[in-house]
């Protein structure tokens, strides 16, 4: 499939990763000079200039793609693209990311988004939907949501979990941290233990404050001088 991607954020270039690593040609627009990485995903086409504007999707001719994801880190950006894309180039398959959850109500088929994903909604339900610690099973015990914070992490190939399971990756987490989100090629998705994990994947975690610094040296880059912090 061709694929183009508004926003070349965290969130953008991880979908933008899995994607093109799976076969499909993949576009990524964003107007910021800083968000361009040829370098850092030569696989990708690279576009600077503003999704927005209805000359940039014409000379991108977005109308051949198969499906656009407005992933930028702003709806009225993400709405105006899924509406350009929809009715003026009559894109199949347009999905939007959604910010701010407020916004939810707006991202529908009148503003020519087909399918709506909101990061926070979904961190929030899977919160939510947490069992009672008491249910929990010793060996999986998450942390309390009292004094919890929300962590962001984008894997990079130095990382030892590339191309590892994310049941390995769970497994090795310091207490007091949960995974609780993947952002990938579909948008926002629960936990998989059996999914291979690969480079630029973003992984959503809960934390308790004093477990962030020992997760950030977990997921930090493998020593290579140590054979066993491969292991």
């Amino acid at each position: 499939m061709r694929i183009a991607i508004a926003g070349a954020g965290s969130v953008g270039r991880s979908i933008a990763t899995e994607l093109a690593g799976g076969g499909h040609d993949v576009l990524l627009i964003d107007r910021d000079t800083r968000a361009i990485g040829v370098d850092d995903l030569p696989q990708v086409e690279w576009l600077l200039a503003d999704a927005c504007e209805l000359a940039t999707l014409e000379d991108a001719r977005i109308g051949d793609f198969d499906v656009v994801i407005a992933a930028s880190s702003d709806d009225k950006v993400n709405l105006v693209v899924s509406l350009l894309a929809k009715t003026e180039f009559a894109v199949d398959r347009v999905i939007a990311r959604i910010n701010d959850p407020d916004n939810e109500w707006l991202f529908n088929d009148s503003w020519g988004v087909d399918l709506a994903v909101s990061p926070p909604r979904l961190i929030a339900d899977l919160v939510e939907g947490m069992p009672e610690e008491e249910d929990l099973a010793e060996d999986g015990a998450l942390p309390p949501l009292p004094g919890a914070e929300i962590a962001e992490s984008v894997l990079h190939a130095g990382s030892r979990f590339v191309e590892r399971a994310e049941g390995d990756l769970v497994e090795a987490l310091p207490e007091g941290v949960a995974l609780v989100a993947v952002l990938g090629p579909g948008g926002v998705r629960p936990p998989d233990p059996e999914r291979t994990l690969s480079v630029g994947t973003t992984l959503v975690f809960l934390a308790e404050p004093d477990a962030l610094r020992p997760l950030e040296e977990v997921l930090g880059p493998v020593d290579e001088a140590d054979p066993a912090a491969l292991e």
